[in-house]
């Protein structure tokens, strides 16, 4: 079991409607040592790929992406969801829907942070059914730029965004994948990978 794990089985908290709340460490209340260990982690697992540039989307991926950053020595580009007078000049759009909040959002790169030359790798706190995923890939094949791998700090193993992701040929390493949750009991099954 690794690190990841561990924390959300002492830490998790199972909610009806297969969410898992982990604010106490992950995206409301951040463990900087846990984020630390994990973008080492990445950098193991995408060690051998020309990563020149990390791409997140707006909020919780922002902190972890931030800390793998310092492991790849690249810069941290996030997807905004909405626009703001500060942005200008040409935009990449993508119509994604979150899983967690139920509702569409267009998010938002600025073009002049992505190009051709970049080999971008994804991270993102969670893949549930892959709508994120899957509109920050548009983003990027829209810049010409290269998806070189998918980081995920959790996978919810049983909704259909990873098998959707992998099924497209892209590199998903995903920390901890959960099998199945039990809001009754609190009980969490990982997969073993």
């Amino acid at each position: 079991m690794n690190v990841l794990e561990e924390r959300i089985l002492k830490d998790g908290i199972v909610k009806e409607g297969n969410v898992l709340k982990v604010d106490s460490f992950l995206n409301h209340q951040m463990d900087i040592g846990l984020f630390n260990e994990m973008g080492r982690i990445f950098k193991e697992r995408f060690a051998e790929k020309p990563i020149n540039k990390i791409l997140t989307i707006e909020a919780s991926g922002i902190g972890i992406a931030c800390i793998a950053a310092q492991h790849f020595q690249v810069p941290v580009v996030f997807a905004k969801k909405s626009k703001s007078i500060n942005l200008e000049g040409e935009m990449y759009v993508a119509e994604v829907e979150s899983f967690t909040h139920k509702c569409r959002n267009h998010v938002i790169v600025a073009q002049k942070f992505l190009s051709p030359d970049d080999h971008v790798l994804i991270i993102d706190d969670f893949l549930a059914n892959g709508c994120a995923l899957q509109g920050l890939i548009q983003i990027v094949q829209s810049a010409g730029a290269t998806v070189e791998g998918i980081g995920i700090a959790v996978e919810k193993g049983f909704q259909s965004g990873g098998r959707i992701i992998r099924n497209l040929g892209f590199q998903l390493e995903s920390l901890a994948i959960i099998e199945g949750m039990d809001a009754s009991t609190g009980e969490i099954q990982f997969s073993r990978q």
